[in-house]
């Protein structure tokens, strides 16, 4: 059953696929006026800026793309207090896009528990999609059917970027992370990404150094002290950092033009926005969340409304970005041979639900991590 549910996500998202394919997200503008002051549509932000280039901009080209591909009114709201949003800030933003008449409100990211909790209970007409969510529950345990929880394995992704990074001859890497390691997504990427550094480094016999932090990360925003850290870390040695976590990018992105360095991009193809990154660690929030939208208008709610749904290589939804690839050492073919063994169960990500800091203690071989 799981392998039939996983082809059919999988036959979904390509179809997804290929239906933004015949609208450009960059062509659509992000704002538009409704005739009838009615916005069918909607989309709220997670914590940062809307056009992030990474997160929250790649999960709205997905509302977006479909809105335009169907002649339907669109709108996003962002909570108010920008990266100190509190729940009631965000339930404040369901709130209006449900009273601005959405049919569906899709929400980015795993802060949103909490007020969308409150949200779907007191709109159970209205359908929610949470992006890096859960299952929700009402107070008695039943699960609110009306919220469409869609979680991605970034720890494959992850994976492959930091294999990718060693096999390409970088031995002095490093991760920064955005939620304060509370972010359950971004800790799989970063464990993902710490288990490919060491798989390649293994297969090499060599080592390297994994220097891993959250410091300065928590809200996800840019910050002046967090480019700082970037630029100390390129400047005593680190070749390549790994940007997990939304506007810190251009924090990363900036320290690395300074010191001639190299960025691994994360959710997006960043390569579009910084010369500087080499490679991206994706997930299709894009067509994830333009599918969901999909399965509402369809009539197949019910498939995916308060079902776990974690999106993986089986379902192409994690990789890297081939049509952008700059890497000269580690080819296209060698990254499929990976992506293979991933989606044929001979190469096993672990996955395990570990805090911020298990990468020092995962016993992982030819890798030194130097936690900050």
């Amino acid at each position: 059953m799981k392998k039939l549910l996983a082809m059919l996500l999988a036959v979904m998202l390509i179809l997804s696929c290929a239906a933004m394919a015949e609208v450009n997200p960059d062509d659509v503008e992000d704002t538009m006026t409704s005739a009838d002051g009615v916005y069918e549509l909607a989309f709220v932000t997670d914590v940062g800026q809307l056009k992030d280039k990474s997160f929250n901009q790649g999960t709205w080209n997905g509302v977006k793309a479909y809105a335009a591909a169907n002649g339907l009114s669109y709108k996003y709201y962002q909570p108010a207090n920008a990266d100190q949003a509190t729940d009631d800030d965000r339930y404040d933003a369901m709130k209006a896009a449900v009273d601005g008449g959405a049919k569906v409100v899709v929400c980015a990211g795993f802060m949103q528990g909490t007020a969308l909790t409150k949200a779907a209970i007191e709109n159970p007409d209205t359908s929610f999609v949470f992006i890096d969510g859960w299952p929700l529950t009402a107070e008695d345990g039943t699960v609110l059917t009306n919220v469409a929880p869609i979680a991605f394995k970034e720890e494959q992704s992850g994976y492959l970027a930091g294999y990718a990074v060693v096999k390409e001859g970088f031995t002095k890497v490093g991760f920064m992370g955005g939620g304060g390691g509370t972010n359950a997504a971004c800790n799989r990427y970063g464990y993902g990404y710490a288990q490919g550094i060491s798989a390649a480094a293994k297969e090499l016999g060599v080592e390297v150094e994994l220097k891993y932090t959250w410091q300065y990360g928590a809200s996800f925003a840019a910050s002046p002290e967090l480019e700082a850290m970037a630029k100390g870390w390129y400047e005593t040695g680190t070749e390549i950092i790994f940007s997990c976590g939304g506007s810190i990018f251009s924090s990363i992105t900036s320290a690395a033009s300074a010191n001639d360095a190299y960025v691994v991009g994360v959710d997006v193809d960043q390569s579009y926005e910084s010369e500087t990154v080499l490679t991206s660690a994706l997930k299709g929030i894009t067509a994830a969340a333009n599918w969901a939208i999909t399965k509402y208008y369809d009539g197949t709610w019910d498939e995916i409304g308060g079902v776990p749904i974690s999106l993986g290589a089986n379902d192409d939804a994690v990789g890297l970005p081939v049509d952008t690839w700059a890497l000269e050492n580690f080819s296209v073919e060698d990254y499929e041979a990976l992506m293979a063994a991933l989606k044929d169960g001979s190469l096993v990500v672990d996955n395990a639900d570990m805090p911020a800091d298990a990468v020092t203690g995962a016993g992982l071989e030819n890798v030194t991590i130097i936690y900050e």
